[in-house]
């Protein structure tokens, strides 16, 4: 990796990514007071989607990550750094495929924000909310649906159906998305089971 100084490292940058941006930077006019600013713009199926751009340095939002890597100056808002850190700018591994990619450990939730949801009553009552209220709307999107089979103790059964049923990303869905917001916002249950006769699914959303 480049030499590095800054306290803390959001996104870093490959030798040769570096050197690609900066022979880029150096066309730009006044290219030495332009930092690359990466910013995290949206979310693209399974991944986020990034923003890139030369932006004069003097300029950076006061809340902004700023630190140096090389002869580069990297600018990353702060609501892009949850999301970057720990990614890595690179070049493609294909050298055919052309431009930079970005490397990055982090998911974004294919369920969206749980963060204003209550949940009330049992177990089972509060994973019936959550399938209503915020699983089930985002599932909808791809014309799928999760239902409640069953709660056993701390384990909760789920069917999978609709566009998800078949599908294969039904199974990092659950895995990524369905698990995870269940047990963050019901403690209690310790184990989530995806009871999807897959193998039956017709014409799946992502097929």
């Amino acid at each position: 990796m480049a030499d590095v100084s800054v306290e803390e490292i959001v996104l870093n940058i490959s030798e040769e990514a570096l050197i690609k941006v900066l022979d880029v930077r150096a066309a730009e006019d006044e290219g030495d007071a332009l930092g690359l600013r990466v910013e995290v713009t949206g979310v693209d199926g399974m991944d986020y989607s990034y923003d890139l751009s030369f932006e004069p340095v003097a300029e950076a939002d006061a809340d902004d990550h700023t630190y140096a890597i090389g002869e580069l100056t990297v600018m990353v808002p702060a609501k892009s750094a949850g999301q970057l850190r720990g990614a890595t700018l690179d070049l493609p591994s294909n050298p055919m495929q052309g431009g930079l990619v970005i490397r990055n450990p982090n998911r974004p939730n294919p369920l969206g924000d749980k963060s204003e949801i209550e949940l009330t009553g049992d177990v089972g009552e509060k994973v019936q909310q959550l399938l209503t209220q915020q699983i089930n709307p985002s599932l909808a999107a791809h014309g799928g649906w999760a239902e409640l089979e069953k709660v056993d103790d701390t384990v909760v059964y789920l069917t999978m159906g609709g566009g998800c049923q078949g599908c294969a990303m039904s199974a990092a869905t659950l895995r990524e998305g369905i698990t995870v917001m269940i047990s963050e916002m019901i403690p209690e249950v310790t184990e989530v089971i995806d009871t999807t006769d897959h193998e039956a699914g017709d014409s799946p959303y992502f097929a």
